[in-house]
């Protein structure tokens, strides 16, 4: 569903509230249209590094919607988390996969990258992404399975979003907080600077 005016310089090919409202703000102007595709996580991805599957996942997100609206300037973005070991986490598909990206996580520091793809008119395309680190406290059973009833886990890469219940769980952030969050606001003005310069 569109969020603004069609005369809005930037469309976010997102459905996800918290890139919305940290796009809100950011002061941007900006139109939302959910993308029209499937997210390809998973074994299509897997032999690239994270921050490629991240700004992958972007850039297929901004293209389906640019394909619709080629005059504009469409921003899409993906959140992956990287464990320790450096296996990409994406989002769970239920109580038990969610489950096991808590345990896998909890005591760790991991990286959450998110993908950054701004498509303009022309086929003028930016893309990057952005890399924090996150230190998650060590979590008893009885927190993760409070976490999992909860179902706050669900449509979040690694199982977990850190303005959620979550919050509790971490022991520090190291780099954009917003990208955490999902979208790397300072990436995203440099780059839309960057189309509009």
């Amino acid at each position: 569903m569109d969020t603004a005016a069609d005369t809005s310089r930037v469309i976010l090919a997102s459905s996800s509230p918290r890139r919305r409202q940290l796009l809100r703000d950011g002061g941007i102007d900006f139109q939302a249209i959910s993308p029209p595709l499937h997210e390809p996580h998973g074994g299509l991805l897997s032999h690239l590094p994270p921050s490629q599957q991240a700004e992958s996942l972007a850039y297929f997100k901004a293209r389906s919607v640019a394909d619709r609206r080629p005059e504009a300037t469409v921003l899409g973005a993906d959140t992956v988390v990287a464990a320790a070991d450096g296996q990409v986490l994406g989002k769970p598909d239920g109580p038990r996969q969610a489950r096991e990206m808590i345990e896998q996580l909890s005591g760790t520091r991991h990286s959450v990258i998110t993908g950054v793809a701004l498509l303009g008119p022309k086929r003028r395309r930016h893309i990057a992404s952005a890399t924090s680190y996150v230190t998650m406290r060590q979590m008893i059973a009885a927190q993760i399975q409070d976490y999992i009833d909860s179902g706050k886990w669900q449509g979040k890469s690694g199982a977990y979003a850190i303005q959620e219940p979550a919050d509790e769980f971490i022991d520090s952030v190291e780099g954009s907080l917003t990208n955490v969050m999902g979208l790397p606001m300072e990436l995203v003005q440099q780059m839309i600077a960057m189309a509009e310069g």
